[in-house]
């Protein structure tokens, strides 16, 4: 039954959309600080729960890989029945896993509670975006509200490593899901009241079963691959087999949509330039930023000797660089010089502040040493991810909007995935090569984190290069517009801007 709600003024209305968006990002905080907040408690949970080291790894993996796997069906989901209605399913679902994960009292419970646990952020965090979009037709508007949402996505991850550390040393491990619990409560219960529930355009228009059931397996098989590469290698039997298996399976899901009549993914929204240039950007430049968030943690700890504690408090800068940028500041340049424009410098910083990582001495200090990269890449990432998630929605219908969230949610969880695996292996191998030189273990350690780094500058120089070469501004646009086409049949659907 439909509430016909009060009247309000239009200051009313603006200022409770900006409630709304609050209480979204609110959501999508905690879904992003649980990826990592683990991470530090992982010791407690092995002491306490008797994991093994190989075991232990499946804490943080059962959330992944559902996680991953899931975003593309969940934002589509959203276009089909609900928004809202996935947003809220999503919370209910995560923050009930978040209870059993409290819980636990085997490994067995935590590891698939975790897997429930990454299903539920996947519902929620798929569709924000498409959310926002929605909310905030303005450019203006559109271009600030983005800007809190990229905050929130960007730098959530850093925002766990400090209250991992806080809650695991002054309570226990348990409290680290036990916060979920008022969260998800208090979220769900002012999503109701504040956000609209727009209707979605029904299951009959993507109601594709067999292509849901391609494209989840698909994504999920390719992140387990890739989380699997530290431990098989890149060459192994079992990534090349579950590979090549999870690149068909995908490749399948395209072909089916191509040729079906009411496609779970219509693929016209991949034919904008902004769009699939921004999330080949998006993927390029998360994968060379993963060098510094972990391999600069296993930095600070395991060369400079900081406990959970003081590595969160080390990238603490990043965050409040990054945090004004994308509050404050993202918004006017955006509007004033054009997504593209602002773009590129940020990318440009990032890069310079992994070089600057890529200098750390083993004897080095935080102020002349780390605060000055961490700074750069704070900067870089408060001006970049703004723009590239405007980018990637700029060429999203409304009723398309949840796919175009949820494809670049994908790209950031699958680009950190990957980029994180080749780092890190690029780093063993460098350190593993050193120390059968006779090197010492900090140094040969210092040297693979180095490689990495530079690695991770290479890779967000690429995504600059896309960018540049791919990314269209309004300017550019307007005199592809102005230029004659030639003819061509009318397509059975309308292309995305």
């Amino acid at each position: 039954m439909t509430e016909t709600a009060p009247a309000t003024s239009p200051a009313q209305g603006d200022r409770s959309r900006w409630v709304a968006l609050y209480v979204l990002c609110a959501g999508v905080l905690m879904i992003v600080i649980d990826m990592t907040i683990v991470n530090v408690a992982l010791p407690s949970i092995q002491d306490d729960l008797g994991f093994s080291q190989s075991n232990l790894a499946w804490v943080v993996n059962a959330y992944l890989i559902p996680f991953g796997g899931l975003l593309l069906l969940a934002g589509r989901l959203g276009d089909l029945i609900g928004q809202r209605r996935i947003f809220l399913i999503g919370l209910v679902v995560f923050t009930a896993a978040s209870v059993l994960c409290a819980l636990a009292p085997s490994q067995g419970v935590l590891v698939a509670a975790r897997f429930v646990q990454g299903a539920g952020g996947a519902l929620t965090s798929a569709v924000v975006l498409g959310m926002i979009v929605s909310m905030f037709p303005e450019p203006r508007d559109q271009a600030k509200a983005i800007g809190v949402y990229g905050f929130v996505a960007s730098a959530g991850g850093s925002i766990g490593l400090l209250a991992g550390g806080v809650l695991t040393e002054a309570i226990s491990w348990h409290w680290i899901f036990f916060i979920n619990v008022p969260v998800g409560i208090a979220t769900a219960f002012f999503a109701t009241r504040l956000v609209e529930d727009h209707q979605g355009i029904g299951l009959a228009e993507g109601a594709d079963l067999p292509g849901a059931v391609l494209l989840t397996t698909g994504l999920m098989l390719g992140v387990y691959t890739i989380l699997q590469v530290g431990e098989q290698g890149w060459a192994s039997t079992q990534t090349l087999g579950l590979g090549g298996v999870s690149v068909a399976l995908v490749a399948a899901f395209v072909a089916r949509q191509a040729r079906i009549a009411n496609p779970l993914m219509p693929l016209r929204l991949f034919r904008s330039r902004n769009v699939a240039g921004a999330n080949g950007a998006m993927a390029l430049l998360v994968a060379g930023m993963f060098a510094m968030f972990f391999l600069g943690a296993l930095y600070l700890q395991r060369i400079l000797g900081y406990d959970p504690l003081e590595v969160g408090l080390a990238f603490l800068p990043a965050t409040i660089v990054m945090g004004t940028i994308s509050l404050r500041y993202s918004e006017r340049l955006i509007m004033r010089f054009g997504p593209k424009a602002t773009l590129l410098p940020g990318m440009v910083s990032i890069a310079a502040g992994l070089l600057l990582f890529a200098r750390t001495p083993v004897d080095g200090s935080y102020i002349t040493d780390v605060m000055p990269a961490v700074v750069l890449i704070g900067l870089g990432a408060g001006l970049s991810f703004p723009s590239l998630m405007t980018l990637a929605m700029s060429g999203a219908t409304p009723s398309d909007s949840g796919l175009a969230s949820g494809l670049i949610n994908a790209t950031v969880q699958v680009g950190g995935a990957i980029g994180l695996a080749v780092l890190a292996t690029i780093a063993t191998e460098r350190t593993t090569g050193l120390r059968v030189d006779g090197e010492s273990a900090a140094s040969a350690l210092n040297s693979g984190y180095h490689l990495a780094y530079v690695v991770g500058a290479v890779l967000v120089t690429a995504a600059a290069g896309v960018a540049l070469v791919v990314l269209r501004s309004e300017a550019e646009e307007a005199e592809e517009a102005e230029t004659p086409q030639p003819a061509r049949p009318k397509p059975a659907y309308s292309e995305a801007a």
